[in-house]
């Protein structure tokens, strides 16, 4: 299902930079990552590829503050900012329809961002719905609505749709495409899929033992078709293959 988002300019974040210089993480004698120097754009839209253990979803940790880091590890410029992240579950509350969902921490004032936010992912009509009357696809709808309806600054993404079915994670990124493009925010995607990250993202950076090995842009204009990113995906592929072996 295609859905045209409805998000309006004042809904939408300019995003915020993002500087690491040195960035360190090690848990007791085990380094996961290794002095990582990187410059992020405001509104760049950045995915993480790489090995299974390769520091993944630990720089993605970083980035939201939930795990303590050596070296520099600066977001913004100052000024309070909004940071997001979408989980490979839903991590939906059971007790709770889609819109309480959705709105979760937003004040009663700002519940409309939320009803707007379903219907940017196509769930209008389906707001006193529960968690377990909703499909798997449908209740990462709801996360991704929850995500936006905070207007983030940041959004960060660990393999959001790596649970779904094929045809129900292509709708997914398709959608994810768009709003993308309407929230302005700076995205951060952690995915083992090369073809999800190229068609959605226009950075791709290869991570593999806590080093960065590729730094990959994308120029092609959105939306992009499997087509479009294939010669990319198996230059990346072939990048992964040689760090395995």
């Amino acid at each position: 299902m295609t859905v045209a988002p409805s998000l309006t300019p004042h809904s939408a974040s300019a995003g915020v930079p993002i500087e690491l210089r040195d960035l360190r993480v090690a848990y007791g004698r085990r380094v996961i990552l290794r002095d990582l120097t990187l410059s992020i754009a405001p509104g760049e839209r950045v995915a993480l590829v790489g090995t299974s253990g390769g520091g993944k979803t630990t720089l993605l940790r970083a980035l939201a503050g939930l795990i303590p880091t050596r070296g520099t590890l600066e977001i913004g410029t100052g000024e309070p900012f909004r940071t997001r992240v979408m989980f490979q579950e839903d991590r939906l509350l059971p007790w709770l329809g889609a819109l309480d969902n959705a709105a979760l921490g937003l004040s009663r004032a700002d519940r409309f961002r939320a009803v707007r936010a379903l219907k940017d992912v196509g769930l209008a009509g389906r707001e006193h719905a529960y968690p377990h009357e909703l499909s798997g696809g449908q209740r990462q709808r709801v996360a991704l609505a929850r995500a936006l309806a905070h207007r983030p600054d940041l959004l960060l993404l660990d393999e959001p749709f790596s649970a779904l079915d094929a045809l129900t994670r292509a709708d997914m990124q398709a959608l994810l495409g768009t709003l993308l493009t309407d929230t302005g925010a700076t995205t951060f995607l952690v995915t083992h899929d090369l073809e999800e990250a190229l068609k959605l993202m226009d950075r791709v950076l290869l991570l593999a033992e806590g080093r960065i090995l590729e730094d990959l842009r994308v120029t092609l204009p959105h939306p992009r078709r499997r087509a479009d990113v294939e010669d990319l995906r198996v230059h990346l592929e072939q990048l992964l293959h040689q760090v395995v072996h």
